[in-house]
Formats: structure tokens, sequence, C-alpha cells
């Protein structure tokens, strides 16, 4: 004798075609100027921690822009430490829980140089890569150094303006992403696949981007009839994500902690001299998303 009921607006809400005409993470786009004319506030540390108010308005930007800021945030790394868990479980990977990264060659990865590295996602060689990169700077004495931002998703929506076929291309062609490394005691061989643009089928809202030209592998996954397309397409992303006009460049420095979403922003860093030392984490989407959706926020 049970009878369940369902509102007419629910249904309609929850049909194919009401989620078609929903987002399911509702988002500002940015380049450098949108950026900067929203003067988006960084997040005292001390709020950060110690209330739901200071959490929520960081989480907002974080969802909002794709990156969010955190200030005053003592420069070790036990402190950066308990800074990423007020929000998310941390992901040990094959670089360990916590890591500490300066110039000394001490992994096969460019990260550890003085070079400057292009723009680009972290960990594309996993199946799924990191959700949230954590980064703070806790020394440099020396020059140059930046972080340079990109919004990933605004790029590709300006080749979805422009050149639909190519987005499409890029939303369904797998590619290979590779790390091989034998430094010391690191031994690892790590292989992901997935297409660079990845979109829910129902509505084609994009909802991670996989981008790393140092880590892209033998491209053995595309037909023939195909590859030179592909090349096409992945150029026109790459002169929209080279465009100077969307690089947001800012300069970390000891007690600035910087979260970005590492599905969506891509970063890099312009080359330096001196002693720079950063440390920093990544941490588990599904658990940065349920801390939002506990105090209230869309995600």
């Amino acid at each position: 004798g049970h009878v369940t009921r369902y509102g007419l607006e629910w249904l309609v809400k929850n049909s194919y075609e009401g989620q078609k005409q929903q987002v399911m993470h509702p988002r500002i786009l940015w380049n450098a100027e949108i950026y900067r004319q929203a003067q988006v506030p960084s997040v005292d540390c001390q709020s950060f921690l110690e209330t739901d108010e200071g959490l929520k308005e960081f989480l907002q930007n974080f969802l909002l822009y794709g990156i969010a800021f955190v200030e005053n945030v003592a420069p070790t790394k036990e402190d950066t430490e308990i800074l990423a868990e007020r929000i998310s479980l941390i992901r040990e990977t094959i670089y360990g829980r916590m890591w500490y990264f300066t110039s000394d060659f001490s992994r096969g990865d460019t990260a550890y140089t003085k070079l400057a590295l292009d723009r680009h996602t972290d960990t594309t060689y996993f199946q799924e890569p990191c959700g949230i990169q954590v980064f703070h700077c806790l020394k440099h004495e020396g020059t140059g150094g930046r972080t340079l931002l990109v919004d990933g998703f605004y790029a590709a929506e300006q080749v979805l303006q422009k050149a639909p076929e190519q987005f499409e291309l890029l939303s369904k062609v797998p590619l290979k992403h590779e790390y091989v490394e034998n430094v010391g005691d690191c031994h690892n061989h790590m292989i992901g696949v997935g297409p660079v643009l990845n979109v829910y089928p129902w509505n084609n809202e994009l909802y991670l981007i996989r981008y790393n030209n140092y880590d892209r592998a033998v491209i053995n996954t595309v037909p023939y009839d195909v590859v030179h397309r592909w090349y096409a397409a992945h150029r026109t992303l790459t002169a929209e994500l080279r465009r100077p006009e969307n690089e947001l460049w800012v300069k970390l420095k000891p007690g600035k902690a910087l979260f970005i979403d590492n599905w969506r922003v891509l970063h890099g860093r312009e080359a330096f001299t001196g002693y720079r030392q950063l440390c920093g984490c990544y941490l588990t989407r599904d658990d940065v998303l349920n801390t939002a959706r506990l105090l209230g926020l869309r995600a």
C-alpha cells in the first residue's frame, strides 16, 4: 500500500532533458584580465582553519576559479599539511605523502631542476590524475621562479567556439602519457590513458583536461587517418593555452599557499636562480567536493 509521490518540478529537473540544460559544476572561466578584475580575495589561515565561514569562502573561490590562496601560513611542511587536511585526505603517490622539492635532481622529473616549465597538468600518467595540488614556497634566495597559471577550461571553450569539430576530436581520441624513472631508489613506470579533454556525455560539459607535453607517450592509440587531424586540433588548443593574455603570473612566497584544481588549471614556472624550496601535496578530489557540499556549496 505504499505510495511514492514526485513533484512535476522535480521530475522535469531530473529528466534527461532537464540534466542536459544544467551544469554539474558551476564555474567562472577566466583569462588573466578577468581574474585580476574579479579581485578574488585570499583567505587568512586562521579563518580557514578555525571558522566555517573562512573555509566556505575559500572553497567557493576554488570551485569557481580552480585556484585559491591562503595567506599567513607558517612556512613549514607541517603547517602546510595541517592546512591541506582541513579540506581533504592527502593522496599519497610515488612522490610520497607530503613532498619537498628543490633543484637537486633527486627525482627523474623536470620539477626538480631550475629550468622553466611550460604549462601542464600533473600526473597525466595516472589513470586518474590527482585532483588538487597544494604548493607552498618555504624559501627562495634568488631571482625568477614565478608560477604560471592558465585556465585550461577557458582555452578549451575558445576551441569549442572556433572549431567545434576539433574540440570533439580532442574529447574522443585516447592518448597515452608515460613516466619512467630510475633515479637512486626510485623505480617507477606509470602509464595513464585518456583523451586530452574529458566531457560528460549527456551535456558535453568539460570536467577534466589532461595536458602535458613532457609526459605524452608514443601516439599508438590513434588510427592513421585520424592522427593528422588530431595534431591540428592539439595545435589549436596549444595556441589558446599559450596566448599571453591567458597567462596569470604569481610570485609564491613563504606564508602564501596555493591550491590548484589539477583537472582544470595548468601550471608552470619561469626559470630561477639560487636556492628555492617548495613543499606540497596532492589531495583527493572527492573529499574536497564532499567538504564543499557539507558547507552548502554546489560542487
